[in-house]
């Protein structure tokens, strides 16, 4: 006799210990952790996510809707069904209340990710898809089949039906023995199909070492990702029980029928001592005689027909099993789980209780199309099953077996061969002469008959989806709110949103609407079936990409010396630039604003040098290339002279400003196109995207060089006699090196490129050498001793004083050129560029579009946060009294306060010797001299709108 309380007699195994809910008890090996908790009497497994009820085990496999738990040690893993988790030795859960909590700890597993192809990919190791994958393998065709469970078999691991004259448990490991041990076929076990895409791409999950625990083998991955292209799928994946909408349906101790007979069958578990069985079809009654040979009374089967399956109805006449026919369950009985189940003749009478701690329901079948559906086929109702089947689909693909809507084993296996067969022809393969493996005789199925709903109450418990705690009052609610599609109804009640998607509830809400609203359930339709079939992990999808490996960290040739100095950094893009220098002045303790202070009137009254390694740095070389950058820049490139430099803007196809930068001519058909840091790698794409998909007729290549250069900022009135002296055979002189030109040079007795280009307003250079040089050069600047560095946060504020925007924080990709007031970068001799058609579009002329304009606090000591909102006067005095300004005249609220725009840019600054800040203002150049308000906490902070270049607007400074 087994030592668990609901074994069956001479079940025996390996003993695994675990601890569910702070209780220990005990498995054994090929248990789950719902199949252990079972057997070790555990009836209660979570509560209910909204109303806090008690769930227990409903399922056996993934449609499984109640018992959720978080798996604690090894490690913690949140929303797992306790169906799904193979048990193992040291196991740690806990049931949920319908969500779980993220792990405090980082994760020590792997993951990884492996893409494969293949000419037929089965999807699910069932009767049908062994059938298909062993047709398919036997002619030599490269074949993958997958199945999400440990063991191959499908429905066959739940029934004593027999296959070839054995057990159709032991014909299934054997075959799929057979299939794994040839050359061109991989069988996949654990691994679960999630999404079916275009051109039969398929992605599935394979858990690898989950089931082992703390003795998963180091270096292994936990779960792998596998990226799969097919020629052929053909989708075996079987079918979801359903259950019946009746009061108290998600008791402990209501479970499916067929999920009990697998847990009698395939774990030698009892889920309970005395069943009532609650059936539409015959199915049930297989399960029924299952459960008695294993010791488990059943008290009564209450069968909605009239006529069931002659033979079923026999069985349980030999087994003394009492057969109500015509007769309902209307309610689960019991407090916390089941005691009885109230039967009721269907059409009216007299109900009587039955004493029971087990009700098993089936309320008819549904094929598993969700992949089928992603694949982008059709589906149409099937008035025998009730349910809804393939039809047909656009891709290479086709489903078999019960999937298909076959319902007998028979018939499953010669549906998986024909389907193997179809998927060779239409390759090309020449098919084998296969037989079908030989199963009893089956007995012949009774008509099934669909029932939705038991009509009893206020079917406040009469629940659709266990798992959204949605009931059947919720769907009338919904319904009788005028709501007539299946999809609103979801929305509305959330029924099928949680992470079992519906398997078990989509069909049976549906037909609980299709009868509120009176239509039939063909007409009424389904839900649209999303990848994923079932939830994944972040970490499986993230594989190896994730912390550093996630998002590397890049690093210019001179960071080092930045760490020495004490440089704080922030991330832009993938790179770290130096942000500031705290402590390098004369004050160690300075703080952010006063370095950035220091640093900027460093910049303006002496020399400053920032490490622009980081800006992104393009080849554009071809014949064509002049041509190429005409059509992607607004203004002209390709009348540039060589040796000169040229700043341009590239808009998307509506105009917006998409990135900025120069174009450096350096031959004929050469130029250096630079861009912002953070958009180099989109810039390059976008480029690429252009050439290869419009214009594949321009001789133009584009290379990224941005990590080939090293590049030193030079700025500052006294720049030019730093560079004098650090390169004395270059001429610097204002006349012999204007702005906006170049020039080759042996800087520091380094060869470089030495630009004329200014983001600061002052008279700056930017010094390109050979990234293997940049240390060297950047350690020659320094030690000039004239030369103040300075960081990201100083060129901001040097660059937004003179009103340079920088796309992305000034621009959010609704704003022209016209808007940052650059019309004259927006060519007007061109014939076409990217974007150009979408300034004639009415929207773009708007006056009221927003413009970039400066703004000053009347306090200027104020520093406005980034993202404040900005509102008029009248609007301002209808913001809430608490931070409403007395002085503001009184006007009737006007609610919602209507927002003229928003802060794009703030800072202190040392040249202005008070705060300013930019931002972008509906019909803001208009609007220059107004007063505007800023609602910041509890106070509304006044602000005179300016131009937006607020530092030497002549540009004096520029040429020294």
């Amino acid at each position: 006799m087994s030592t668990q309380p609901y074994r069956r007699e001479g079940v025996t195994g390996r003993v695994l210990r675990f601890r569910f809910d702070g209780r220990d008890l005990e498995g054994l090996a090929g248990d789950t952790l719902a199949s252990a908790l079972l057997a070790g009497g555990v009836r209660a497994v979570a509560t209910s996510v909204r109303l806090g009820r008690p769930r227990g085990v409903y399922a056996a496999g993934c449609e499984e809707p109640n018992a959720v738990v978080q798996i604690e040690e090894p490690f913690p893993e949140p929303m797992l069904t306790a169906t799904t988790v193979e048990l193992y030795d040291g196991l740690v859960a806990t049931g949920l209340a319908g969500r779980g909590r993220l792990a405090d700890r980082p994760d020590p597993a792997r993951y990884d990710a492996v893409h494969a192809h293949c000419d037929v990919l089965v999807v699910g190791a069932g009767p049908a898809g062994i059938a298909a994958a062993r047709v398919a393998a036997r002619a030599g065709a490269r074949v993958i089949l997958a199945d999400e469970r440990p063991e191959p078999g499908g429905s066959l691991l739940g029934t004593t039906e027999t296959v070839d004259g054995g057990p159709g448990r032991a014909w299934a490991a054997a075959e799929v023995d057979a299939l794994a041990a040839l050359p061109e076929t991989r069988v996949l076990r654990r691994t679960t199909v999630i999404g079916h895409y275009d051109d039969n791409y398929i992605v599935a999950v394979e858990r690898r070492t989950n089931h082992l625990g703390a003795a998963a083998p180091p270096g292994v991955a936990r779960e792998r990702v596998w990226r799969i292209r097919a020629k052929r799928v053909v989708l075996a994946t079987g079918g979801h029980e359903r259950f019946v909408a009746f009061a108290g349906n998600d008791l402990p101790g209501v479970m499916l029928a067929g999920a009990a007979r697998t847990y009698v069958n395939q774990y030698g578990v009892l889920p309970g001592r005395r069943a009532v069985v609650f059936t539409t079809n015959d199915t049930a009654y297989a399960a029924a005689l299952d459960l008695a040979d294993a010791g488990i009374e059943i008290a009564a089967v209450a069968d909605v027909r009239r006529e069931p399956g002659r033979m079923w109805a026999a069985r349980c006449a030999e087994r003394g099993i009492e057969v109500l026919t015509g007769h309902v369950v209307t309610a689960a009985k019991g407090e916390g789980e089941v005691t009885g189940a109230e039967i009721a003749p269907r059409t009216g009478g007299r109900a009587r209780e039955v004493a029971a701690d087990l009700l098993l329901v089936s309320g008819g079948w549904t094929p598993v199309v969700h992949l089928f559906s992603q694949a982008g086929g059709t589906l149409r109702y099937d008035e025998g099953l009730g349910a809804f089947t393939p039809g047909e689909t656009r891709q290479a693909a086709e489903a078999a077996g019960f999937a298909a809507g076959v319902t007998t084993l028979r018939a499953c296996l010669a549906d998986g061969a024909e389907a193997g067969r179809r998927a060779l022809a239409a390759l090309g393969f020449g098919a084998p002469g296969v037989t079908v493996p030989v199963v009893e005789e089956e007995p012949a199925a009774a008509p099934a008959e669909h029932l939705w709903l038991v009509e009893s109450g206020d079917y406040g418990t009469h629940f659709v989806d266990l798992q959204r705690d949605v009931t059947v009052a919720e769907v009338l609610r919904a319904t009788g709110a005028g709501l007539t599609s299946v999809e609103h109804v979801k929305r509305y009640t959330t029924a099928g949103t949680a992470h079992d998607q519906g398997k078990t509830s989509g069909q049976l809400t549906g037909g609980v609407v299709a009868h509120a609203l009176g239509v039939d359930v063909a007409a009424l339709g389904t839900t649209t079936f999303r990848a994923p079939y079932t939830p994944v992990s972040f970490a499986a999808l993230a594989g190896r990409d994730r912390g550093p490996l996630h998002d590397p960290v890049r690093t210019t040739p001179m960071h080092e010396w930045h760490v020495a100095r004490g440089a704080l950094f922030e991330n832009v893009g993938q790179w770290k630039r130096p942000w500031y220098y705290p402590g390098l002045g004369e004050d160690p303790g300075e703080d952010m604003e006063d370095a950035v202070l220091r640093e900027c009137a460093a910049v303006r009254e002496g020399a400053g040098a920032m490490d622009a390694s980081t800006l992104g740095k393009i080849d554009v070389v071809g014949p064509d290339a002049g041509v190429f950058l005409d059509r992607l820049y607004t203004n002209m490139m390709s009348t540039l002279k060589v040796g000169s430099i040229r700043y341009g803007v590239m808009c998307r196809p509506d105009g917006m400003v998409f990135d900025d930068g120069t174009a450096i001519r350096l031959a004929d058909d050469h130029y250096l196109v630079t861009t912002t840091t953070g958009n180099a790698a989109a810039v390059l794409d976008w480029m690429e995207e252009w050439l290869q998909t419009e214009w594949p007729d321009l001789r133009v290549r584009c290379t990224s060089v941005t990590e080939q250069w090293a590049t030193v900022a030079l700025a500052g009135p006294r720049s030019r006699e730093v560079l004098a002296a650090l390169a004395p055979g270059l001429a610097v002189g204002k006349d012999d090196f204007p702005f906006m030109t170049w020039r080759d040079a042996e800087v520091a007795g380094i060869d470089a490129r030495v630009c004329r280009i200014s983001f600061s307003g002052e008279l700056a250079y930017e010094i390109n050498v050979s990234s293997w040089h940049g240390l060297a050069l950047w350690e020659a600047v320094m030690a000039s001793g004239e030369v103040t560095p300075y960081g990201t946060e100083t060129m901001h504020v040097l660059r937004a004083e003179k009103g340079y925007p920088i796309v992305g924080q000034d621009t959010d990709g609704t704003v022209t050129p016209q808007d940052l007031g650059m019309e004259w970068i927006v060519s007007k001799k061109k014939a076409d560029f990217v974007g150009r058609r979408s300034y004639a579009r009415a929207d773009t002329s708007r006056p009221d579009r927003r413009h970039l304009v400066g703004l000053l606090p009347e306090d200027p000591g104020v520093l406005l946060p980034e993202g404040a909102h900005l509102v008029s006067v009248s609007a301002a005095a209808s913001v809430p009294s608490s931070v409403a300004s007395a002085a503001l005249p009184a006007v009737p609220p006007v609610l919602p306060v209507p927002a003229l725009g928003f802060v794009t840019s703030s800072y202190r600054s040392a040249a202005l010797g008070r705060t300013f800040a930019l931002a972008l203002v509906s019909g803001g150049r208009g609007r220059v001299g107004e007063r505007l308000y800023a609602p910041v906490g509890d106070d509304l902070v006044p602000v005179t709108v300016t131009s937006h270049v607020l530092y030497d607007p002549e540009g004096a400074r520029r040429d020294g």
